[in-house]
């Protein structure tokens, strides 16, 4: 199957691209964020990596056809997980938060949580390919990021937030001139996930707050998540309250902890950690 069948994209204007795996059925399936700038272009998350996302976008025509393009693309992941750090191997140019460095060098994939099922893909990328097989290559980041750093697209400029909780380096870019935040999957209209091996409730609840402080100080009027569909700012608000209530019930707290075992149990078993 070629690039061009397994993607599929919708522009939003003004340089902005929301690029899909067509044939990735299943809620583990990630937004892929594509931005045009005047001096670097940017992919945000890259999803699993199976057909070449940059061979699509350059057949697509989605940056343009001019030699005198000053950087090669640079893909940010929000997170280290395989659905959104599976196509990084693709880039030349490669961005991840500090905390998360070692497990994309080291193709951890018990630190990528991957978990992958063959219904999951329901048109097979090439003959014989099994979901069993499937592994996030190991990359060298060439971009460590950290909180509060820009990234400097020329005609537009996205802050670094590091906001831990999903995962220990899971981030948001936020276009502040813009008011847009890429929020990875540290918020989505979804059920938020708190239950794997390196995520952590209570500092979910602080970046639930941050997010909180985005709206009350009108930072942010559109959330691009890292799944499902796109919502505003008082849908941010609602969903960041509703997560904070809910994770210090004694309910909450039982509903992580018993999948937070489970999930921990099931990912050492397909992927065990190489002891030192």
């Amino acid at each position: 199957m070629s690039a061009t069948d397994w993607y599929a994209h919708k522009s939003l204007g003004d340089g902005l691209y929301w690029i899909q795996e067509r044939f990735f059925q299943s809620p583990n399936r990630a937004n892929i964020w594509l931005i045009r700038g005047s001096h670097q272009d940017l992919v945000i998350d890259t999803g699993l990596g199976l057909r070449s996302l940059p061979d699509y976008i350059d057949t697509m025509g989605l940056l343009g056809k001019d030699p005198q393009r000053k950087n090669p693309l640079l893909a940010i992941v929000t997170h280290a997980h395989f659905d959104h750090s599976g196509g990084l191997h693709q880039f030349q140019q490669v961005g991840v938060h500090s905390a998360e460095v070692e497990a994309l060098v080291n193709g951890d994939n018990y630190e990528t949580v991957t978990w992958l099922r063959d219904h999951e893909i329901t048109e097979l990328p090439s003959p014989g390919w099994r979901a069993r097989q499937y592994r996030v290559k190991a990359v060298q980041p060439t971009h460590i990021l950290q909180e509060g750093d820009v990234i400097n697209l020329g005609d537009r400029q996205l802050t670094v937030l590091h906001m831990p909780g999903h995962s220990r380096g899971s981030i948001c870019l936020h276009d502040g001139d813009n008011k847009l935040l890429f929020s990875g999957d540290v918020v989505y209209d979804g059920s938020m996930i708190d239950w794997l091996p390196y995520s952590q409730v209570g500092d979910y609840i602080s970046s639930c707050e941050r997010l909180i402080g985005l709206v009350d100080s009108e930072q942010v009027d559109q959330v691009l998540p890292g799944h499902y569909n796109t919502f505003g700012a008082k849908r941010l608000h609602r969903i960041a309250s509703s997560y904070i209530s809910r994770a210090g019930t004694c309910n909450g707290k039982l509903y992580t902890w018993a999948w937070k075992t489970a999930s921990t149990v099931a990912l050492g078993v397909t992927h065990p950690r190489r002891s030192c």
